[in-house]
């Protein structure tokens, strides 16, 4: 993978051009200045090369986050084999363009100064100035409009290294991380890739949209998503929008880390489950700074846990602490056993067998002395794991023995910590005789099947 990136001062279109070129909307877009703190990557496919683009803050923007912003920009400068330099020519050239094209110089990476904003020819006027910046020639572009990305692209792929082989898209784990404002997402995530990617600080809201950090380990490829805090009511429209965002992002995972302040855990968690357990997704309970929980409130801190999150109560638990780098490889290997799991297929005959020994263990419902019948068993698809159950009366099956045999799966199919979805078919007459299965049948063709609650 071959890494470029973009930078410029505040309020030239980075996040802009940076999403049109992954492709989607990737980076929060916003019409005022220091939206984006973090280095946030994507990674996009042009001539068989696979180039992970980093967005980074906008530079010497003069307020609190400047320093912290520049920091992760240098960062990012240290592995990326060229830089797309931003700017708005229509706006003039400002002190702060200066300040960039000086530390750039020093920098000694290949250089692609782009003028955006230039929506026609007829604007291409502007670009006289740029030239004065020792970069070569500037390049009109205008991402809104897609206007001269390929030759941009064409320029900054001169710069890399040819590859030989073909390139295709191998897909990670995408991993998110979320939770409400200031328990640690940011740390827990700088502390697993070693070194500082995401902006830290006891500033609730620090993390304004999700960061996507490309990771490897044990040989397996991981996208880790830091999002931003979830709150109870946002309190701007750039909050709101990066909730969306963050709600967004678990949508696209494979898996969810939860995580919650060891040392403050109340209703607002209650809500981030509830978020995490209707999405379908595998949930690890991250437990983050238990260091600082004493050892004689252990026992209390666990029944809260328990108590909080009683219907996530399948979730793994990771207990964590960022500074300390505590529980970071049990976070990781968690993931990497419920991931398999999340994917597996199980055989038919092995359900079936399975199906036989639950109906022993635990007395079918039975409505007026006519039972539930079941069957027959088999897996429909992965991701989550979805079992179909052909039975005689799907009304006949009780919120409790449905309860029964999500926890059968999980235990005895070796499916802990997975949500599994239970689908019920009818199959067969409901009385004796031709009328009785020619009822049947018409009633099957109009009813659709009915689906279990996702991760019970």
């Amino acid at each position: 993978m071959h890494k470029v990136a973009i930078v410029g001062r505040p309020n030239v279109g980075k996040s802009s051009l940076f999403n049109r070129l992954v492709g989607r909307r990737e980076a929060v877009v916003a019409d005022f200045p220091g939206v984006t703190r973090d280095v946030k990557e994507g990674v996009m496919l042009y001539e068989n090369h696979r180039i992970v683009l980093m967005d980074t803050g906008g530079l010497w923007s003069g307020d609190e986050w400047e320093t912290a912003i520049r920091e992760k920009a240098e960062m990012a400068m240290h592995d990326a084999l060229a830089v797309i330099f931003v700017l708005d020519p229509r706006e003039g050239l400002s002190a702060a363009d200066y300040e960039v094209a000086d530390w750039l110089r020093r920098v000694g990476k290949p250089v692609v100064v782009v003028a955006n904003k230039i929506d026609s020819l007829k604007h291409d006027v502007y670009l006289a100035e740029l030239w004065g910046l020792g970069f070569g020639d500037p390049l009109p572009i205008s991402a809104e409009h897609a206007r001269g990305l390929d030759e941009l692209m064409d320029r900054v792929v001169s710069y890399l290294p040819e590859d030989d082989e073909d390139v295709s898209e191998i897909a990670p784990i995408r991993i998110s991380l979320i939770g409400r404002p200031n328990v640690g997402k940011s740390s827990l995530l700088n502390a697993i890739v070693g070194s500082e990617r995401t902006i830290v600080s006891d500033v609730p809201g620090t993390t304004r949209d999700s960061v996507d950090v490309e990771f490897d380990y044990a040989g397996q490829r991981f996208v880790l998503v830091d999002t931003a805090g979830i709150r109870k009511r946002p309190d701007t429209a750039i909050e709101e929008y990066a909730m969306m965002r963050s709600e967004a992002a678990i949508k696209r995972s494979d898996i969810i880390w939860l995580v919650v302040n060891a040392t403050e855990i109340g209703d607002h968690e209650l809500k981030l489950a509830n978020l995490a357990y209707e999405s379908g997704k595998p949930v690890i309970v991250v437990v983050n700074k238990w260091d600082l929980v004493p050892d004689d409130e252990l026992k209390r801190t666990t029944k809260d846990l328990d108590q909080t999150l009683h219907h996530i109560s399948f979730a793994p638990r990771v207990y964590t602490s960022a500074i300390n780098e505590y529980g970071i490889h049990d976070m990781l290997a968690e993931a990497m056993k419920i991931y398999d799991k999340w994917q597996s297929r199980l055989a038919t005959s092995d359900l079936n067998r399975w199906l036989e020994v639950w109906q022993v263990k635990q007395r079918v419902p039975n409505f007026q002395g006519r039972p539930l019948k079941m069957y027959f068993m088999t897996q429909a698809e992965t991701a989550p794991p979805t079992f179909v159950i052909f039975c005689n009366r799907a009304d006949y099956v009780t919120r409790a023995y449905e309860n029964f045999l999500h926890n059968r799966i999980r235990e005895d199919l070796d499916m802990a910590g997975v949500p599994v979805r239970l689908v019920w078919r009818e199959k067969g007459p409901y009385k004796k005789g031709k009328k009785g299965a020619d009822d049947a049948d018409a009633r099957e063709a109009k009813k659709p099947a009915r689906t279990s609650s996702t991760s019970r």
